[in-house]
C-alpha cells in the first residue's frame, strides 16, 4: 500500500461530483493522507484554503471562478509554501510549461491514466515537480511558440483567452491600459497573430480554457 513518510493534508478542488468521488476513491487508502476538504468553485477554494491547513492541492482549472493560470499566480503569491496539482482537461503543447510558470508544482490531464495521482502527488510532497505522461515537455516546446513570452505577456494570453479586454487586463493586472497594450502587441508579434481572434485560436490550440467567468475576490 502506498503510504507519504509523514501526515499530508490534501484539499480537492473541481465541479464535477463525480470526478471529486474519483478523486476520494483513489486517495482513500493511502496511508498518512487526509483529505482537508473539497471545493467545487473559486470562492469555496479560496475560503477553503483560509480555513484548514493544506500541504497539497488537487485543483481543476476550469472550475467556475477560476480566471485559468492566473488564478493559480494568486494562489502561489497567497499560499507560497502550498503544492499545487493542476488538473486540465486540455493537453495543448504550452499549457504544461505555462501552468509551472504561472506556480503550479504538477500537471495531470483529466484524459490520462488516474494512477498517475499518486505518485504525482508524492513527488509534489517530496518537493518535486510532476508532469502527466501525456502533457509535452517545456523543452519541445516550438521556439517561437509559448515558451518565448515572458510570464506578463504569457497573463496576458490567459486573460486574453478569456474574453478580457485592454481596460479588463489593465485594472486585474494593475498596469496601465497603455502598457497593457504594449504586452498585447509584444505577444501577438512574437506568435504572428494579427488580432484577437487569432490570439483566442492559438490560445484554444494550447489548451488554454476560454471564456470569461469573473474571478473571486481575494482579501
Amino acid at each position: 500500500m502506498s503510504r507519504f513518510p509523514v501526515p499530508t493534508r490534501v484539499a480537492l478542488a473541481d465541479d464535477h461530483a463525480i470526478v471529486l468521488e474519483g478523486l476520494k476513491q483513489v486517495l482513500s487508502g493511502i496511508g498518512n493522507l487526509v483529505v482537508a476538504g473539497e471545493a467545487a468553485d473559486g470562492t469555496q477554494l479560496l475560503a477553503l484554503l483560509a480555513r484548514e491547513p493544506v500541504d497539497l492541492l488537487v485543483m481543476d482549472l476550469g472550475m467556475p471562478g477560476v480566471d485559468s493560470l492566473a488564478f493559480v499566480q494568486r494562489l502561489r503569491a497567497r499560499h507560497p509554501a502550498l503544492r499545487i496539482l493542476v488538473l486540465t482537461g486540455n493537453a495543448g503543447a504550452g499549457m504544461a510549461h505555462a501552468a509551472v510558470e504561472a506556480g503550479a508544482n504538477g500537471y495531470l490531464v483529466k484524459s490520462g491514466d488516474i494512477r498517475e495521482l499518486v505518485p504525482a502527488l508524492m513527488a509534489l510532497r517530496d518537493g518535486s515537480n510532476y508532469m502527466a505522461a501525456r502533457a509535452p515537455a517545456p523543452a519541445t516546446a516550438a521556439p517561437d511558440g509559448i515558451a518565448t513570452l515572458t510570464r506578463r505577456e504569457q497573463q496576458i494570453l490567459m486573460l486574453i483567452a478569456r474574453g478580457a479586454t485592454a481596460g479588463d487586463i489593465a485594472a486585474q493586472l494593475d498596469i496601465s491600459p497603455l502598457t497593457a497594450r504594449k504586452h498585447r502587441e509584444n505577444l501577438m508579434r512574437k506568435l504572428d497573430l494579427h488580432n484577437t481572434a487569432e490570439v483566442v485560436a492559438y490560445a484554444a490550440r494550447q489548451g488554454i480554457p476560454l471564456g470569461a467567468p469573473k474571478p473571486p475576490e481575494v482579501a
